[in-house]
């Protein structure tokens, strides 16, 4: 059975609340469908439930009306919702009037079910900006103990199967934070261990990258990634890290043994950390071009509650599985 497969099945049994709040959008709508004929999770879909099944007809879409679906209309929670946020965000000079406003915002009302426990996770995406989606789950749900970044990993199935666990890696942060400082980096290296052993099942081995490998080169953005995995060794002992390493001494046994002698990850990690966003996007991208690899994700992991953001250009197929996976996330919380 591939990693998939398995990751719909742990689905299957452990059924989580998962909120659409993008229901209007057809391959979203779509995707809901497939997820409940499929028994992936409890959909919750947010928008006018007239108009949701107007639209599930018009797609020929028979499995909709097993969804719960929350019109913020006629939310009869609007009011404990609003309380709630004003609470939260009293700092922040939030008021009442302005709360009811942002709760007809399916993006924020979403976030704030799972805030009170009325949902388990949220994907959205399909039709939404990043900073969007996001935007309200930094002021409600907030990020886990213990971390401050949030970040976005991918799933990398590679046609070569010598590399990582039978051709699966991990590749982080390839989708959110620019340029973490070593605290930072550290944080985005424990939480993509995590994420590795709850979602690919697999005990991670992780690689923190750098153009140096054990001081072969002197510069301050070598030293961040050096300090950096010294913090998350202390942050998390269980886990397997070293670093600084080059990506070839990451992956390549030989060229691990001789770059790092000694070291258990050398040429032996199925998790890469990228020392900057931009060497983490170009990367995955590269490979998922130039490599014919298959990518997931990204899998956004910090959070203190499953979110996760989609792609616009987003497939039917690519949400259904970010629902498994976010099911995933929340049963593993």
């Amino acid at each position: 059975m591939n990693l998939l497969a398995q990751i719909k099945e742990k689905a299957q049994k452990n059924l989580q609340r998962i909120v659409l709040p993008e229901s209007y959008e057809e391959r979203t709508l779509r995707a809901a469908d497939i997820a409940l004929a499929e028994g992936l999770a409890k959909i919750i879909l947010i928008g006018n439930p007239e108009k949701i099944q107007n639209l599930a007809a018009q797609w020929d879409l028979t499995n909709i009306s097993k969804a719960s679906v929350v019109d913020p209309e006629k939310n009869p929670k609007t009011d404990v919702y609003a309380d709630m946020m004003v609470e939260i965000r009293k700092g922040k000079g939030l008021t009442k009037d302005q709360a009811l406003s942002l709760l007809m915002n399916p993006l924020y009302l979403a976030t704030v079910m799972i805030k009170s426990g009325d949902a388990d996770g949220e994907v959205a995406g399909a039709d939404n900006a990043t900073g969007d989606v996001l935007r309200p789950a930094f002021q409600y749900v907030k990020t886990m103990p213990g971390i401050s970044v949030v970040s976005g990993a991918f799933l990398m199935f590679l046609k070569d199967k010598e590399f990582g666990n039978d051709g699966l890696m991990v590749f982080a942060d390839c989708a959110v934070h620019p340029n973490p400082t070593a605290k930072e980096l550290a944080e985005i290296a424990v939480s993509t261990g995590k994420t590795t052993r709850v979602i690919a099942g697999i005990e991670p081995r992780i690689a923190m990258l750098s153009f140096s490998t054990k001081g072969s080169a002197k510069h301050e953005m070598a030293d961040k990634v050096i300090e950096a995995t010294k913090l998350a060794q202390q942050m998390d002992p269980t886990l397997k890290i070293d670093g600084e390493l080059q990506a070839d001494a990451a992956i390549i046994p030989a060229i691990g043994q001789k770059k790092a002698p000694g070291s258990d990850i050398a040429g032996r990690a199925n998790v890469l950390v990228f020392p900057t966003l931009e060497t983490g996007n170009i990367a995955y991208k590269l490979v998922e071009r130039l490599g014919h690899a298959q990518a997931i994700g990204p899998i956004l992991q910090g959070m203190a509650a499953p979110i996760n953001d989609l792609s616009r250009g987003c497939s039917v197929s690519d949400i259904v599985n970010l629902i498994a996976i976010t099911s995933n996330q929340a049963a593993g919380k």
